[in-house]
């Protein structure tokens, strides 16, 4: 069924499971999160890409509120919960300052393909090796899903907003394949590169061929 939701528009993408953490310096938004705790109501970021509010947009619950200045600015972590359409946009909501927007759910298709999840989980690892970012690769469950990785395989801000409109958990992860299948091949070459000029002028310890 539509209902109201409060907008947050911003020039990122979010992903449904992410958290985020903001800070709220305009009275428009520092009315919204007020609002929020005390309604204990969500609120919704539908990127603007392009100078172009996008159809879509992801539903973030309020988790806490970090720091609240005297100048009324705050520093809150927020959790992204899932996704909308937007129907009808409102620059300001009815009696408002804050932008709104009759929205509906987006239904999602979580079931993962446990072979591309191997092939994927592969190319993460070679990628996240290559760009040592082990650390990350150590912290993803075995159970991830594509949107626990999105950030982090070199998508641009509209592929990712690509993956946003992507229904099927299937599908977004024959998108990742193909983007790493693309990708992986040059970063793993530039890491050699890079290595090669490093070791340039160095001794080195090589043995030669056994003829």
């Amino acid at each position: 069924m539509p209902r109201m939701l409060p907008l947050f528009p911003l020039n990122l993408v979010v992903f449904p499971g992410e958290k985020l953490n903001l800070h709220i310096f305009e009275p428009r938004y520092r009315q919204l999160v007020r609002e929020c705790i005390e309604q204990n109501t969500t609120f919704g970021i539908p990127p603007f890409l392009d100078n172009t509010l996008s159809e879509l947009g992801t539903e973030m619950r309020l988790l806490s509120v970090e720091q609240t200045y005297s100048s009324g600015e705050l520093d809150i972590r927020s959790k992204a919960v899932g996704v909308f359409r937007i129907n009808k946009f409102y620059r300001q909501a009815p009696g408002k300052l804050y932008a709104g927007g009759q929205i509906e759910d987006v239904v999602q298709d979580d079931e993962a393909d446990p072979v591309l999840r191997v092939i994927i989980t592969k190319q993460v690892r070679q990628l996240y090796e290559a760009l040592g970012l082990r650390k990350l690769l150590l912290e993803l469950a075995p159970d991830y899903c594509i949107f626990d990785v999105a950030h982090h395989i070199g998508f641009s801000t509209e592929q990712e907003y690509q993956l946003l409109a992507t229904t099927s958990e299937q599908e977004r992860q024959e998108m990742v394949r193909d983007h790493l299948d693309t990708i992986l091949p040059v970063v793993l070459e530039t890491e050699r590169l890079k290595e090669r000029v490093r070791l340039n002028g160095h001794f080195k310890n090589l043995t030669p061929p056994n003829f």
